[in-house]
């Protein structure tokens, strides 16, 4: 049986001119706005750590984070030979090249400067972002499939599709896996978890493990980078960097577990 074509979709939505809409801008602008709502809507419920009105300069801080981080982290970890023969190419930012673990570090950075700024809790903050980050990975993700890009290895199953990119022989689609796992399950995950956690950085810590292991699983689906195949192995960039974080989302969480036990010992000596 035939392998079903990819589903064409033209990444242009509309254009005016010499401007034009793409389907992945689009996805980006509209997971900023859901992060605005979810935002807003947990600092309402936490009241806390800074007003609700706060949340439009949280989110431009975070996004300011996300891009400037994405970037540079695409850089380093992805393709820095061919940056530093072109170094001029790094601001060419409408030719792709974003990194989701260079926009995570841009964003705590972010929005640790945002939690110095407003004198606020940093890891309650944190475990906002964190909350508030699965939709715009989905959107993100189904920009990548109408694209055609980051497409999957080499596949017999009856859902493997031909992308105009990927050769002849049909592809998992795993920018759909990835919608899935990073989207709704990461997200229902961790908006269970969120009325469950004890401590602040809890469910940053959620985040990082799960968010880790999701991708970690996924990329054994996903084509490696070109320019970079296998890291070692038998590993990708990726799941070299999904280790990483899923590493330090285990040593999150025992220091902010034993950290809150420890004042609660103290609390009750005092007592």
């Amino acid at each position: 049986m035939n392998a079903p074509p990819y589903m064409f979709i033209d990444p242009v939505i509309f254009r005016i001119g010499p401007l034009e809409l793409r389907w992945y801008g689009f996805m980006y602008l509209v997971g900023f706005v859901c992060g605005y709502f979810v935002i807003r809507s947990e600092l309402r419920r936490r009241q806390g750590p800074v007003p609700k009105e706060a949340a439009e300069d949280l989110l431009f801080y975070l996004i300011l984070g996300l891009l400037l981080g994405g970037r540079i982290g695409y850089v380093l970890f992805y393709n820095l030979e061919s940056y530093l023969s072109a170094p001029w190419e790094i601001f060419f930012v409408w030719h792709g090249g974003m990194s989701f673990h260079g926009g995570l570090v841009g964003m705590v950075l972010s929005g640790y400067v945002f939690a110095r700024r407003h004198d606020a809790a940093f890891l309650e903050l944190a475990d906002i972002g964190a909350l508030a980050s699965p939709l715009g990975l989905m959107l993100g993700r189904l920009g990548n499939f109408i694209n055609g890009e980051l497409f999957g290895r080499v596949t017999d199953l009856p859902w493997g599709m031909v992308f105009p990119l990927g050769g002849d022989l049909p592809r998992h689609p795993s920018q759909l896996y990835e919608a899935v796992l990073e989207g709704p399950v990461l997200f229902g995950l961790l908006w269970w978890l969120r009325l469950r956690t004890r401590s602040h950085g809890q469910l940053l810590s959620a985040f990082l493990i799960l968010y880790g292991t999701f991708r970690f699983l996924a990329e054994f689906f996903r084509e490696p980078d070109p320019q970079l195949g296998f890291i070692a192995f038998g590993l990708s960039m990726g799941q070299i960097l999904c280790l990483v974080m899923i590493l330090a989302g285990i040593g999150l969480f025992g220091y902010v577990t034993f950290t809150a036990s420890r004042n609660s010992a103290g609390s009750d000596k005092r007592l």
